[in-house]
């Protein structure tokens, strides 16, 4: 990781979570000529793979790891993001692996922990420790905008709940703590990222439209359409929740081809020109369809001190 002042830390837990959850805030920050930084707490070691070319790669974690690294490279180069690192290199070495602590179903679009938690699982590391890892990299950048999943991290996943919480821990260590290197630093603005219900419920109707079909062909008759009456996961909240929009069609390019770098984790990935509903479409390996939304949303989160001028595609809701 480069030095950088001012800008945006971006958070996530695993390599492709930038892509599908904060892609268009990323594209359009880095756009606007503005330092953009992406912390990922783990390498996604115990992901599961798409495809038979890459299938090898599911269960032998440091293959899969290295080869998502380098999914993940090529996707922040799409979206124009050059500074990136892992929260377990900070301290320029790896001196305590943060590794994938896998997931289990326990629910509609809602995952929990997994029956065994794995030595080295992210969620096993030290709250304070990894916290104060990342409060360095926020002396360090002194970014406008910190971004990471809401409380319950966009769908229960324990690594993102994690990432969501050293993320909060880290915003208030950097302000009530420093060191030699860098002194203290009072975030402006913490950003949770969120869908609105009639939105996300909107795109995933969409999905079964004739512009959704046309992009996918007879690809379409190998995945499955989403329920929008079943149960939605927690990034799901009323829009009138939604607080910051960012237009994804000016950068729906850079944020397509960076889900399509991830290509062990997202299929599918097509443009949609058709639908007001949505703007793109692409499935994981679960083969179910989701939606691309026209605007992709967040909600302030706590620890945030004043505000910032955003940049020309992102702007504030009354």
């Amino acid at each position: 990781m480069t030095a950088t002042s001012g800008g945006l830390v971006a958070v996530h837990a695993h390599p492709d979570d930038e892509s599908l959850t904060t892609g268009a805030l990323l594209a359009t920050w880095a756009a606007s000529g503005r330092p953009v930084t992406v912390v990922t707490c783990t390498r996604g070691e115990r992901g599961e793979v798409i495809g038979e070319r890459l299938a090898h790669l599911e269960g032998d974690g440091p293959a899969l790891a290295a080869h998502r690294d380098r999914e993940l490279g090529r996707a922040l180069a799409a979206l124009g993001v050059r500074d990136r690192g892992y929260l377990d290199t900070i301290r320029g070495s790896v001196d305590q692996r943060f590794e994938d602590s896998g997931m289990e179903w326990v629910g509609t679009g809602r995952a929990g922990r997994p029956d065994e938690i794995p030595p080295g699982a992210f969620v096993g590391v030290g709250l304070e420790e990894a916290a104060e890892r990342l409060a360095r990299v926020l002396r360090s950048r002194r970014p406008e905008v910190v971004v990471t999943y809401e409380p319950d991290g966009g769908y229960g996943h324990p690594d993102h709940v994690r990432t969501h919480e050293v993320t909060q821990w880290a915003v208030d260590f950097a302000r009530s703590r420093a060191d030699d290197a860098s002194p203290a630093f009072d975030v402006p603005v913490v950003l949770w990222s969120v869908q609105g219900r009639l939105a996300l419920q909107r795109g995933m109707r969409a999905l079964g439209g004739d512009a959704v079909l046309a992009a996918l062909g007879g690809l379409r008759d190998d995945l499955e359409l989403p329920d929008p009456t079943a149960e939605l996961p927690s990034v799901a909240v009323p829009d009138d929740e939604i607080e910051l929009e960012v237009d994804v069609l000016p950068v729906r390019t850079r944020v397509l081809d960076a889900l399509r770098a991830h290509r062990t984790q997202v299929q599918a990935v097509r443009a949609i020109d058709d639908d007001s509903a949505l703007v793109g479409c692409y499935a994981l390996s679960n083969r179910i369809l989701a939606p691309v939304l026209p605007t992709e949303t967040y909600r302030r989160g706590t620890g945030g001190s004043g505000d910032v001028a955003w940049p020309d595609g992102v702007r504030p809701v009354a």
